[in-house]
């Protein structure tokens, strides 16, 4: 994660030093060019303080949701960058240019607010608690429409990965127990 949110710095530079060139990567809605933009516009951001937002929380989120697996932790992260980019394509504002790793951090809260829910584990059922208690009020205010300084079709789309992603419990079957035949 700390190398991810150093990649992400190391852009934002970049985007300084070409005159905010990488914004163009952003996410203009409906427009069918932009759909390649879905992805890339997750690493991109408006500025210092946009990447300085989002910088914290992703290495927090990234790393405790990466403790469940490497692998799965990537699947999680690219389902959430793409249906958080589609769903902006689909829904943001006309004339609007939507960029930054903000539907990640989202998609990872909520990830790690109902993945102990969703699988039944205890320890994963704290930590969901333990960063919604810490990190809650504020993530709820980046959904608001009221708020016009953030995207919150990007925050809201964030929201999308734990119940695709369910492992069963501990010692307990994902198949259905068989059930009888009846003549």
């Amino acid at each position: 994660m700390v190398g991810w949110v150093a990649f992400l710095w190391i852009l934002e530079v970049v985007d300084v030093a070409t005159g905010h060139s990488l914004d163009a990567y952003g996410i203009e809605p409906r427009r069918p060019g932009e759909l390649l933009d879905v992805v890339p516009a997750s690493f991109i951001h408006f500025g210092f303080g946009h990447v300085a937002s989002n910088s914290v929380p992703l290495l927090v989120f990234g790393f405790l949701a990466a403790l469940g697996g490497i692998r799965r932790f990537a699947a999680v992260a690219a389902l959430i960058i793409v249906v958080d980019g589609l769903g902006v394509w689909l829904v943001a504002p006309d004339h609007s240019n939507t960029a930054g790793a903000s539907g990640l951090v989202f998609g990872l809260f909520g990830y790690l607010l109902v993945r102990g829910f969703v699988d039944r584990r205890p320890l994963d059922i704290g930590v969901g608690l333990v960063i919604g208690a810490i990190w809650g009020s504020s993530i709820l205010l980046g959904l608001s429409p009221a708020n016009t300084s953030v995207s919150w079709q990007g925050h809201l789309f964030g929201l999308a990965a734990a119940f695709v992603f369910r492992r069963p419990a501990c010692g307990r079957s994902t198949v259905p127990p068989a059930r009888p035949l009846i003549p």
